[in-house]
């Protein structure tokens, strides 16, 4: 070996070993070496969340083996072949991608007061109570038949006495909210299902509509209140307002994704799909 060869050769080796002393191995499991600063970074993690244990070294330490004996019984077992377990982990890349492509724009959407306002009025908060006639998700025409005569029976009969309601509530929905008359309080428009809220949407207190389809079944909708805008929970609709906008974001980002893929939709497949018509 000449003279510069031997010293290229020391210097990596002064190298790596400058660099295994200031990362020095804490431990090994089943030879797989867990690095100071991996306990490191574990340690700082735990201290930033509040737990029923104190944060010791020790606890860290076992957390980050067990992950590892975990990690590595999980791939001796082919479980990252699993379908449901290729699913999750697809599901995380998903994620992660749109994390790292967006997360600059994701970041300067801001929400203002104005734009609170502007979408509670278009999107107030009702107060209601209704009547639920279930139907499967998959439901059976007869079923549904079945379901919707009831519903139109019981319609008719609150068009004649309204003050029935509670009473009709009680006796014939198939919702949690049946024994408080059908009382679901106040809900955000998103909270609701979409036919749900345009049914009741614009209408005043004690307005009952006529059988409304959900994905749910039928409903028979009664108004109890509308919430003013002054007693809204305003960070939760901020939050809604917010959500738009990152809808949007995405809409447009994964546009421009399929505008350069190869896609092929069979329309009319689609269009004769309609299991609410069932």
């Amino acid at each position: 070996m000449n003279s510069k060869n031997c010293i290229v050769l020391i210097t990596i080796l002064f190298s790596l070993s400058a660099n295994a002393a200031k990362d020095p191995v804490l431990a090994t499991v089943n030879g797989t070496k867990i690095l100071r600063s991996l306990f490191d970074q574990e340690y700082r993690q735990n201290l930033l969340f509040v737990s029923d244990k104190p944060v010791t070294k020790e606890k860290v330490l076992n957390d980050i083996i067990n992950r590892e004996l975990g990690i590595k019984k999980a791939k001796k077992n082919k479980l990252h072949l699993d379908p449901v377990v290729k699913s999750k982990m697809e599901d995380i890349l998903y994620h992660a991608q749109i994390s790292m492509d967006l997360e600059g724009e994701l970041a300067k959407i801001q929400v203002s007061d104005s734009e609170v306002e502007r979408y509670y009025k278009s999107h107030p908060e009702y107060r209601t109570a209704h009547i639920l006639f279930r139907v499967k998700a998959s439901p059976e025409k007869d079923e549904v038949l079945a379901a919707q005569k009831t519903a139109l029976k019981v319609y008719n009969e609150l068009k004649k006495k309204p003050e029935r309601f509670s009473e009709l509530a009680n006796k014939y929905s198939q919702s949690s909210t049946a024994p408080n008359g059908g009382d679901m309080g106040f809900q955000p428009a998103i909270r609701l299902a979409p036919e749900y809220f345009q049914a009741i949407k614009g209408k005043k207190p004690d307005t009952i509509t006529s059988p409304v389809r959900t994905q749910f079944g039928y409903h028979i909708v009664k108004i109890l209140a509308v919430k003013d805008i002054k007693s809204i929970n305003t960070a939760l609709y901020k939050k809604v307002v917010y959500d738009q906008k990152r809808d949007k974001l995405l809409e447009n980002y994964f546009s421009g994704m399929r505008k350069n893929a190869k896609i092929s939709v069979n329309k009319k497949l689609l269009e004769d799909y309609d299991i609410l018509k069932k």
